[in-house]
């Protein structure tokens, strides 16, 4: 696992020296990545089809699960928010428009798709060659979460609810993972899904907080997810989808 990141560490550092981090250069180091992790896994392990061996299946079901868990993520911030504003902690502005719907939507499935490729693809197949699978969960899940939160330690204090909701989220994309033979749908929809809720609400300045109560039950620095409720809304995501994939509810085959 060191080795692939160092060798990817070069190209990668020769590129941000002369493209910085854009986003052109951050593709183009995704690119690189997707590359060098074929030709490593199929020298290294012999997989004939790495990027299927790591769950990106081009089937009927993995796609349904993708949407499934788009509304789940998307639906769960949407009710958490609504419950907020059920209280008075919140009021809606107007609605953002459709350009920002459509890019955040773009946004949120290329994110969910590099994130899980990497973290519940890789590194995860990586941390389960050396540990039982209980322990490639934890580790893999505060290896996300940390790499989430590289930040001065005043932000990190200011911001802690952030790191536990990044540490649960990734142990729920795992178990998503899990619950669906490996396959990487579930995750990449979910993940997607609550990227897309929290970039319209963001981008599309949906939402004004009243102030009736702490920023750390509704969201420090007004992020809907940094904060108590947030942590409450993972939880109860992470119960469902734990009890859900155990009783196999998404592990039909094509």
């Amino acid at each position: 696992m060191g080795l692939l990141l160092l060798i990817w560490s070069l190209p990668a550092l020769a590129i941000t020296q002369i493209w910085g981090a854009g986003p052109a250069a951050l593709i183009l180091l995704y690119v690189l990545f997707i590359c060098g992790l074929q030709i490593w896994s199929k020298k290294l392990y012999g997989y004939a089809q790495p990027l299927q061996h790591y769950g990106l299946e081009i089937t009927q079901s993995n796609a349904i699960n993708l949407c499934l868990g788009l509304a789940i993520g998307g639906l769960s911030l949407g009710l958490m928010l609504n419950v907020e504003a059920l209280f008075g902690w919140l009021t809606w502005r107007q609605p953002p428009g459709l350009s920002v719907a459509l890019t955040g939507l773009g946004v949120a499935i290329a994110v969910g798709f590099a994130e899980e490729l990497l973290f519940r693809g890789w590194l995860l197949d990586e941390l389960e060659r050396d540990y039982s699978p209980n322990l490639a969960l934890l580790i893999g899940s505060a290896i996300f979460a940390a790499l989430h939160y590289i930040k001065p330690w005043s932000e990190i204090v200011q911001n802690w609810p952030q790191a536990f909701g990044l540490f649960l989220l990734g142990i729920t994309l795992v178990w998503s993972k899990r619950g669906c033979r490996g396959r990487l749908g579930l995750a990449i929809g979910l993940h997607a899904g609550l990227v897309w809720a929290y970039y319209c609400v963001d981008v599309g300045n949906w939402l004004a907080y009243t102030g009736l109560v702490p920023a750390w039950i509704t969201g420090i620095n007004e992020n809907p997810l940094a904060g108590l409720m947030g942590l409450l809304c993972l939880s109860s995501i992470a119960l469902n989808i734990r009890y859900w994939t155990t009783r196999k509810t998404f592990q039909k085959r094509p």
